[in-house]
């Protein structure tokens, strides 16, 4: 009887890490290799945009930023040159606002907007409301960048984490991560650095 009993309890316990691990790695989001699944979320200008609307598009700089954090801000400026130097090569800016607007009212569609017409930006900027599509990538922080080279009619994962090395000072990176990627697939080859550790403020989670 103490036997079945140790041979059962072995089993729920072997049960539960693999259920643990399969919650993790969906929880983990995307990973370089993986294949980003499409999505539609509303622009700033009201339009849904959805990645399949891009038919010109070689791949994509997903970048979940918001208005609100510092770090944000920070990097405002470098993705506006990214989407600028990369979107006639095939590789536009998506920027997507994951934050809740109940926690963060400054990161609403109506303060984006705000955000997008005082700083010009030439890329679609849109809202997660429910935060589905940052959670199904597996983002964590603003700024945190996914690069995607659409291939065979897919969106293959390349490169993800930080922009470059220098959060604080844009005037002096040493290291391009995103750019250097980019390039490379430009190129036909791969990425040589494919994930850097993101430095930027935790995405505002919905509280339950």
């Amino acid at each position: 009887m103490k036997k079945t009993f140790l041979v059962i309890a072995g089993i729920l316990v072997l049960a539960a890490g693999l259920f643990m691990n399969a919650q993790n790695s969906i929880a983990g989001g995307y990973e370089v290799g993986d294949y980003a699944q499409d999505f539609q979320l509303k622009n700033v200008d009201g339009k849904m945009v959805s990645l399949a609307d891009y038919k010109s598009a070689k791949g994509f700089i997903v970048i979940f930023t918001c208005n609100t954090c510092p770090f944000a801000q920070a990097y405002e400026q470098r993705i506006i040159d990214l989407d600028k130097k990369y979107a006639s090569k095939g590789f536009p800016v998506i920027a997507i606002n994951p934050n809740d607007v109940e926690r963060m009212p400054g990161d609403s569609m109506k303060e984006m907007l705000k955000r997008s017409n005082e700083k010009g930006y030439t890329f679609s900027y849109l809202r997660d409301d429910s935060q589905e599509i940052a959670r199904a990538f597996g983002a964590t922080k603003t700024p945190y960048t996914y690069l995607l080279n659409k291939t065979g009619g897919k969106y293959k994962v390349e490169f993800i984490g930080a922009i470059d090395d220098n959060p604080n000072d844009s005037d002096n990176v040493d290291q391009t991560y995103v750019e250097d990627a980019i390039n490379a697939l430009l190129g036909g080859k791969s990425p040589s650095v494919k994930e850097k550790r993101a430095i930027g403020c935790t995405i505002k989670w919905r509280e339950s």
